[in-house]
């Protein structure tokens, strides 16, 4: 059997130990009992630039700031990065999919922890053109995910693109000048479609700048872990599992744990995936776009054979989880709910919650009102749907690739 090294046993234990720590500590509500009052403070006195803004409502700027906002959201997120996979580009699109679930986990923590509403609608003015921004508005506001999400990605491919070059010129200060032009945009755009005030953007953009600086200073070691490290998949999957429980209860329930759930997920399934096959598929000298042995057409190809795959694999992990994990709950004699994936499951909680159960704030809620009450049976589901979807990308289709000669 491999030998656990000892930095990942600590790290293991360290995180059970905040989660023990923190829910007996009742750090969450305490935390929250001091920073929401001044949020919801920031947020109410800053309706008036948010209306001040909304002043120069046109239509075309509702179509400009919908779409740019869409550019930036998780679901595009979640469509380019298996294109910079096929496209031989697998350091950069791993450290974007890392990167990206990061932000999602600490960025949906502190937006769970405080709790502070985004600006009340009315009289604000709020623009929803999609199924995922109507998903995000039911999320608490600090800090913006879009612009948490714009300042850490968008900044860490500008060091990709410069790490790069040899030499530093013109092009880098161009750059560095899109990149605060774009984070600007899409900042300056969440406010005019009323989606959070500028105590959240500022919470976002600090937030990122921090995250990014963390990152950058780290990256290496963890590209070098996933890719060479022992024990890379099963540390993930303790990893894993115990950030569903290192997370805190939201005054009321929202998608940022659904959210956070589908990215570690992919997270799993990406480190997963190229540990086992980095040398066949993803090294550095694989071919890459627009050079001679991965030429436009063959890309386009590549693209018509893995979507629809990657699709498949989606949804084949969803029934194959929808189907195996009530069995296996329910052989281990737990209770078990669904709110979304399994109607017959929706009524299937034993009890109400107690009102201490439902003044709770720590961390462990999610293990004793499990116990107590029923587990939501969707979190597995969800979880096995995205790390099998991002499996299939660094693993199932690259295998398809090299038997069709793509």
């Amino acid at each position: 059997m491999e030998k656990i090294p000892t930095w990942q046993a600590a790290t293991l234990s360290g995180i059970v130990a905040w989660i023990i720590i923190s829910s007996f500590l009742d750090l969450t509500r305490k935390i929250r009992s001091i920073l929401q009052p001044w949020v919801i403070h920031h947020v109410k006195t800053g309706i008036p630039l948010v209306l001040q803004i909304q002043k120069s409502q046109h239509k075309v700027l509702d179509a400009l700031f919908s779409v740019v906002s869409c550019v930036v959201s998780v679901p595009f997120y979640t469509g380019f990065l298996p294109l910079l996979f096929w496209s031989g580009h697998g350091k950069l699109a791993r450290q974007m999919t890392l990167l990206m679930a990061f932000c999602d986990y600490v960025g949906n923590c502190i937006k769970d922890m405080i709790s502070a509403p985004r600006p009340s609608c009315p009289p604000v003015r709020r623009l929803i053109a999609t199924k995922d921004e109507e998903e995000n508005a039911q999320e608490y506001g600090l800090p913006s995910s879009h612009t948490l999400n714009t300042v850490c990605l968008s900044g860490y491919l500008l060091y990709y693109v410069i790490s790069y070059n040899t030499s530093v010129g013109p092009e880098v200060f161009v750059g560095f000048a899109m990149v605060c032009l774009f984070v600007g945009l899409i900042a300056f755009g969440r406010i005019y479609l009323g989606m959070h005030s500028l105590i959240d953007i500022i919470g976002g953009f600090v937030l990122g700048l921090v995250i990014l600086a963390v990152w950058l200073t780290a990256h290496e070691y963890v590209d070098t872990f996933v890719t060479a490290g022992k024990n890379v998949t099963t540390f993930w999957a303790a990893l894993s599992f115990l950030l569903f429980f290192a997370y805190p209860t939201p005054e009321v329930p929202t998608p940022s744990f659904e959210f956070h759930t589908a990215f570690n997920g992919v997270a799993f399934g990406i480190v997963s995936g190229v540990q086992q096959t980095y040398n066949q598929f993803h090294h550095e000298d694989v071919p890459r776009l627009f050079t001679a042995n991965l030429a436009a057409p063959t890309f386009i190809r590549r693209v018509l054979v893995g979507i629809p795959t990657i699709l498949l694999v989606k949804y084949c992990s969803k029934a194959l989880a929808k189907w195996v994990l009530p069995v296996a709950f329910n052989t281990m004699g737990i209770p078990i709910r669904s709110t979304t994936y399994l109607p017959a499951l929706k009524g299937s909680t034993t009890a109400k919650k107690s009102n201490k159960t439902k003044q709770q704030s720590g961390y462990l809620q999610k293990i004793f009102s499990s116990y107590e009450n029923s587990f939501d049976i969707d979190t597995g589901i969800r979880f096995i749907q995205y790390a099998g979807l991002a499996w299939s990308v660094v693993d199932l289709v690259p295998s398809l690739f090299s038997q069709l000669n793509l």
